[in-house]
């Protein structure tokens, strides 16, 4: 008889972390909140950093909390937002906090790179949506910097965690391929590439494939948790929503998938990836998944702007309860005002509902007069960017595709979830929330023997524990939408 398995789920989002229990076997997924912590990140010096000090030591706290509720660890993996990175001295000395991927600075680099290696060779080898915080244009921002020049060892996010937890070195395959710097057919590091951008092939350290053993906690992490070792760190689909779509409880391959948090991630589970000419010309990008899938997708800006949105509000003492909002913005009419949610306008921190009325009076249209239309106007938006997206992404790929998977903290929200179904015209299935935690003890599980199988008995398991929720298209005219995303300027 399998055994089960007592593990935890590092899940780091861009405004909060938390760390997640599990216990799993082949009839048993049982998760839930041990740990929540805040992910703040500090301006310094006009460079917006993040605090990965204050993460690690929320880990800490998490993995600590998560001891003293189970008893003991059979495993952790860790997961986070992707791109970003700390720079490791000789010394194996963290040099400096890592650069936010909001900031300003990364996109200076976008001519220099591109002059290089043009666009379109560039997606031929690594096959990503162009995003100017992409880490090879991070990289090239910093270079000639004090600090890259010193730098021994890149680790991204997740992975600088794993090694101060565990010592090892390493950067897990699919995190590794939102770099740019990865061959997206040979799943290795592109070194042609970095050797023609100048890049340091001393910066980039092993890969690791979802599932392999990265290490023990050490002595001094052990002493710290109070956790009963040895306890494994095992690598998971070390990107969010590589473990998100590791969390979709599909069951067929015909379903496109939206990750919804701060960032919406749209589009569908592939064998190999699409690098024409046309899939760079639509922004799609080719990340590298579990299993040896690719995550065929496109970033839509998601939840930020909704999130701006209810920042602003709450500092000038207006009300931002999201259930309230959501209720109010139900009540007013449909594509009463719509935004292109990917402007780069709405990337910065800032007065999000000023930005939105700006656009709209910069395309003629009357701008949201409350908070409950301009929050209509940010679900309408995102829900037409998914229905354009799921649409090209199947066209693209040739993948067909029967049902929409929202997974996220995004599926908490009734009204995007029905607007979704609405736009696509298919049924959304909304849920599981902790799609990322819950993809994360499934590889975790899998690697400790207590579960078999590929990714369709693993989402079976999904299938059988978890709650949904599925809405149906309510039988909006097919022509509003049409029409709504020609106001876009969006063939449909």
């Amino acid at each position: 008889m399998s055994r089960e398995l007592t593990l935890a789920a590092v899940d780091l989002g861009a405004s909060n972390g938390r760390v997640m229990a599990a216990r799993v076997g082949p009839a048993r997924l049982d998760l839930h909140e041990v740990h929540r912590f805040p992910n703040r990140p500090v301006r310094v010096g006009g460079t917006l950093h993040w605090d990965v000090l204050a993460l690690y030591g929320g880990v800490l706290d998490g993995l600590r909390a998560a001891g003293r509720d189970a008893g003991r660890l059979d495993g952790i993996g860790i997961d986070s937002w992707a791109v970003d990175y700390g720079l490791l001295d000789a010394d194996g000395a963290l040099l400096g906090n890592p650069v936010h991927y909001r900031d300003a600075r990364h996109e200076t680099a976008v001519p220099a790179v591109h002059a290089a290696v043009g666009p379109d060779e560039l997606y031929r080898v690594n096959g990503l949506q162009h995003l100017p915080f992409n880490t090879v244009f991070q990289l090239a921002a910093a270079r000639n910097t004090a600090q890259q020049a010193a730098a021994r060892q890149l680790l991204l996010i997740p992975d600088l965690l794993a090694h101060w937890l565990t010592g090892a070195v390493g950067a897990e395959v699919t995190n590794a391929s939102t770099t740019g710097l990865l061959d997206a057919g040979s799943r290795q590091w592109a070194e042609e590439l970095i050797d023609r951008l100048d890049l340091p092939r001393r910066l980039f350290p092993p890969l690791w494939q979802p599932g392999d053993r990265i290490g023990e906690l050490t002595a001094e992490v052990l002493a710290e948790t109070g956790l009963a070792g040895p306890v494994p760190v095992t690598a998971v689909g070390s990107h969010d929503t590589a473990s998100a779509v590791v969390g979709v409880p599909a069951a067929t391959d015909r379903f496109a998938y939206v990750s919804c948090g701060t960032w919406s991630l749209v589009g569908v589970e592939l064998d190999k990836p699409v690098l024409t000419e046309e899939s760079r010309a639509a922004g799609f990008t080719n990340e590298l998944g579990v299993d040896g899938t690719v995550r065929y997708l496109r970033n839509v800006m998601g939840l930020w702007l909704l999130q701006e949105s209810q920042r602003t509000w709450a500092a000038h003492g207006l009300p931002a309860d999201l259930p309230e909002l959501l209720a109010a913005a139900a009540q007013v009419p449909a594509f009463t005002a719509l935004v292109d949610p990917d402007d780069p306008r709405f990337l910065p921190p800032g007065d999000m509902p000023a930005r939105i009325a700006q656009r709209c009076v910069e395309t003629g249209q009357t701008p949201p007069q409350s908070q409950a239309e301009t929050v209509r106007c940010i679900l309408d938006s995102l829900a037409l960017a998914y229905r354009r997206t799921v649409r090209r992404a199947a066209e693209l790929s040739g993948r067909d595709v029967d049902v929409v998977h929202l997974v996220g903290g995004g599926a908490r929200n009734q009204l995007l979830c029905q607007l979704t179904a609405d736009a696509c015209g298919l049924p959304v299935v909304a849920g599981p929330v902790a799609a990322a935690a819950l993809g994360s003890v499934l590889v975790q599980a899998r690697a400790g023997g207590a579960l078999s199988g590929g990714l369709a008995e693993l989402r079976a398991l999904l299938r059988a524990t978890q709650d949904v929720r599925t809405y149906t298209p309510s039988g909006a005219e097919e022509s509003s939408w049409v029409s709504a995303a020609e106001r876009l300027g969006w063939a449909d």
